[in-house]
């Protein structure tokens, strides 16, 4: 049996996540024993000056005896974000006019932050 027929015989199930330059894959795989494990994989878009591309892709393998811990640290993590940060999206790939609040001008002029300013005293000169 080649390869590529062992690799198509060995995925069972599988969904996809688009999100924007990211693509997430969810695919449940067989092992040689015919027990089941998951692979979840990020593929990221890069394009090139030329206007070609390629992707950059992270695996993760996790087995069944990891489910419950992964489950209860991924819901965990992702409710305290939630709690701290709401849903709200708020950054700046995804909104090309967000400005940080330190960038935010207040009625024309900028509003930056005043921490690195030198008091200088122009009698001496």
């Amino acid at each position: 049996m080649s390869e590529n027929e062992y690799s198509e015989q060995e995925e069972i199930f599988s969904q996809v996540l688009r999100a924007g330059r990211r693509t997430y894959f969810f695919d449940v795989r067989s092992t040689k024993a015919g027990d089941y494990y998951l692979t979840v994989t990020e593929s990221k878009k890069f394009t090139h000056d030329d206007g070609s591309f390629h992707y950059k892709k992270h695996k993760i393998y996790l087995y069944k005896e990891d489910f419950n811990e992964f489950n209860e640290m991924l819901v965990k993590a992702t409710e305290y974000i939630i709690n701290e940060k709401g849903e709200e999206v708020i950054s700046e790939r995804h909104q090309k006019d967000y400005q940080k609040p330190s960038e935010v001008s207040v009625e024309g002029e900028d509003a930056k932050s005043t921490d690195s300013f030198t008091d200088i005293s122009f009698d001496d000169i």
